[in-house]
């Protein structure tokens, strides 16, 4: 495969010297509001020994802090953002409706019905799509997991196999699912903090209306019984609204979680925690130390012009391209930091071209990291040419 390199970019050089973003302030919330943190040391985040943590913008996609990010863990309940993800993927698809009846048999009833995390489900009842959502988000609903699962592909296995097929789609190459639900099982189930992190990613990008739909209900109720949500960051940290908390004995006390604040997401994952009071106060500390000692600083905004790609056979031999979504890269708080931004794409690219369409990316790294990943779109139709424009174009192709 071959890439065209960066042509007529405008805006920046390829290396950029930022400006410094202004600390964010911190707003009311129902609850008595975390303390916020003042910037400090962007190298050392308040984590108290967790051995598992990574953390960062939600637009740039690469941690500005990452600590054992690739090293495989048991999720335990974390697993159920993939089972969400299948879920909404499928809504999506429309193979599964919200107000679609699944039935509760006597058997999962049984077996998961009261068994840890549950919605106390009642067996040869039905419940719908949109309820089970809520209670596995929520109340973390193992009983939940096993309905929807059974429900929607007839069996576990056939569940599992969804889950597996997009971990895979999405580049999780250090996890595997075995369960809907995160239930113990020898260690057949793992993950890691960078692809939880991806998954996470996908969550917000692809299924945004359904995020905010399903993922910071403070409350859930079913047969008589309401359960509080445990995200323990939710109306403690401003623009917090979810993810997702994991326990048992083998996985110790994970998190996912992530917050917004004036235009600006994190993503932060912990994993092994030694206790709940543990795993609470690190989460808050350390969503608020991502947020007061590192700026995401934008590079592009979105639909903003970066230059132009090669066209073959197109009534133009260059479309312009600009960023799908805003171009931010993360750097510590008071600090300028230089940006190498490089755009690559496969080409030329063939007419015709339609405004809109996916045409390269754009890589922007920072003190050599790794480089996050942004999709250019062209900003215009290019339509495939005519005779008089294919001459003129072999005539400047062979003049230069």
């Amino acid at each position: 495969m071959t890439y065209g390199t960066m042509k007529r970019l405008s805006g920046v050089a390829a290396a950029l010297a930022l400006a410094v973003a202004p600390a964010l302030p911190m707003a009311q919330t129902g609850r008595a509001p975390h303390a916020a943190v003042q910037a400090g040391d962007a190298a050392n985040p308040p984590l108290r020994d967790i051995p598992i943590a990574l953390i960062m913008d939600a637009d740039g996609g690469t941690p500005f802090y990452a600590k054992d990010a690739d090293r495989r863990f048991i999720p335990a309940s974390l697993t159920k953002l993939m089972t969400v993800y299948t879920a909404f993927e499928l809504l999506k698809e429309g193979r599964l409706k919200p107000d679609q009846r699944i039935p509760v048999s006597a058997r999962t009833a049984h077996e998961w019905s009261g068994k840890g995390s549950t919605m106390f489900s009642v067996a040869n009842t039905s419940l719908s799509v949109d309820t089970l959502l809520k209670a596995i988000l929520t109340v973390s609903a193992n009983d939940g997991c096993v309905i929807l699962a059974e429900g929607a592909a007839g069996s576990i296995e056939g569940w599992t196999a969804l889950m597996n097929a997009n971990a895979e789609k999405l580049g999780m190459k250090d996890s595997h699912f075995n369960t809907p639900n995160g239930w113990m099982d020898e260690g057949r189930t793992y993950t890691s903090a960078r692809d939880l992190a991806t998954l996470t990613r996908a969550l917000l990008t692809e299924h945004g209306d359904l995020y905010q739909r399903y993922f910071a209900l403070p409350k859930f109720s079913y047969n008589n019984i309401t359960q509080n949500n445990r995200n323990p960051i939710l109306g403690y940290v401003e623009g917090a609204d979810g993810l997702k908390t994991g326990f048992t004995n083998e996985a110790g006390y994970g998190f996912v979680g992530s917050a917004e604040r004036n235009g600006r997401r994190l993503i932060m994952v912990l994993g092994g925690a030694e206790s709940s009071a543990q795993r609470k106060q690190v989460a808050r500390d350390f969503i608020e130390w991502g947020f007061a000692s590192w700026d995401a600083q934008t590079i592009y905004g979105k639909g903003q012009p970066v230059g132009t790609v090669d066209v073959q056979g197109g009534a133009s031999r260059h479309v312009p391209v600009a960023a799908a979504r805003p171009v931010n890269v993360s750097v510590p708080h008071g600090q300028k930091a230089d940006a190498k931004v490089t755009m690559r794409y496969q080409g030329p690219v063939a007419a015709p071209v339609r405004k809109g369409q996916r045409v390269g990316e754009l890589l922007v790294s920072r003190d050599g990291g790794t480089p996050a990943r942004f999709d250019l779109i062209a900003t215009e139709d290019v339509a495939e040419a005519n005779m008089f424009q294919r001459l003129r174009n072999g005539l400047l192709g062979l003049f230069g």
